[in-house]
């Protein structure tokens, strides 16, 4: 029984951690531009290696 009065305290505490790390980054704007985001780490000039380009990067 002692355990459940550290855990619940524990759980109660670390939720409200997360839920004010949820609305600090709600309120900084981070959650502003999440597709735009995804699109920024492709870059444009990414193309598919060609046959050559594996045959010398092959062991």
């Amino acid at each position: 029984m002692t355990h459940l009065g550290i855990l619940i305290p524990l759980s109660i505490g670390m939720g409200l951690i997360g839920l004010g790390a949820f609305f600090w980054a709600l309120w900084h704007n981070q959650f502003e531009d999440p597709e735009g985001n995804a699109w920024r780490v492709i870059a444009p000039d990414d193309s598919p290696a060609t046959d050559q380009q594996q045959e010398r990067t092959d062991p």
